[in-house]
């Protein structure tokens, strides 16, 4: 079954509005990765995962209009035909019957989001993270949505495996420190978010100070950085991708260990820390 116009037209714009933003974000991808081979990798996984998810996102959202269009055509005309006899409805019956088709709509939309929900994106990789965390006995333990994931992350698996305590700003003041220090290794993977230009030195000074001064996130720098003024491995462990990304491998001792999810949230990406396995946890 075909989309209305009004739909058709108004989904068909959104689509190629997100197949163009994705595109833009692809292409700041492949320059921050352009001379380091290793990170091409990681990005080339990374791109294929942002292109299924929004392909399958779009089917889904195609269907889910398919199925309420479907529903509409099932209800009754307003002139109901009795022995070739043209009974003219009320405006009051018209109003129950608009209303009646408006709860169906809404039922309808919460079913479907219900499935959605239950094998979304979301549930899909929460689950296939807890069953990678169970292979080391371990499983979520969780960490609040607020700028500050990563951060409250480590330190609460530096108080957890290795028995020192880091608050959020002594671990932010620590990680803007060492990049400052070693700019030259972390410049080239920093890009304007508007030109995707590598960073002046300004604009690198900036991004230390926010780190140092907001709640602006985290990501896999500050991880690499972290780990390096730390002098301890830290284990990422994600859905998809690799099964981990390790950091820090030449430190001694246990790893911290960490879980990245793309969509644990509306907001985007968050980490979530870690703990021991408690016998017959549910997932």
């Amino acid at each position: 079954m075909e989309l209305n116009n009004e739909e058709g037209l108004s989904l068909e714009n959104k689509h190629k509005k997100e197949r163009k933003e994705l595109q833009a974000k692809i292409q700041g991808l492949k320059k921050s990765a352009k001379n380091d081979k290793s990170k091409k990798k990681e990005v080339s996984a990374e791109i294929a995962r942002l292109e299924a998810d929004l392909e399958t996102r779009h089917k889904n959202e195609i269907e889910n209009i398919q199925e309420i269009n479907l529903k509409e055509t099932d209800i009754v005309e307003p002139d109901v035909i009795v022995n070739n006899t043209v009974n003219k409805v009320s405006k009051a019956q018209k109003r129950r019957d608009k209303k009646l088709l408006e709860d169906r709509d809404r039922e309808e939309r919460i079913k479907l989001q219900e499935k959605e929900n239950e094998h979304g994106p979301r549930n899909t990789e929460l689950q296939c993270i807890n069953s990678k965390l169970k292979e080391r006995n371990l499983s979520i333990y969780k960490i609040a949505s607020d700028g500050d994931c990563l951060y409250k992350a480590i330190s609460h698996q530096l108080k957890t495996v290795r028995d020192i305590a880091l608050d959020v700003e002594e671990l932010r003041q620590k990680a803007a420190q060492y990049m400052r220090i070693n700019k030259d290794e972390f410049m080239p993977f920093l890009s304007h978010p508007d030109t995707f230009d590598m960073l002046t030195d300004i604009e690198f000074d900036d991004y230390c100070d926010k780190i140092t001064n907001t709640k602006v996130w985290g990501g896999q720098l500050e991880v690499r950085a972290l780990s390096n003024c730390l002098k301890c491995p830290i284990t990422i462990i994600q859905a998809t991708g690799p099964d981990a990304i390790e950091q820090g491998l030449e430190f001694d001792g246990p790893p911290l260990i960490i879980a990245y999810h793309r969509h644990m949230y509306s907001l985007g990406e968050h980490y979530n820390s870690t703990q021991a396995l408690i016998q017959d946890e549910p997932e």
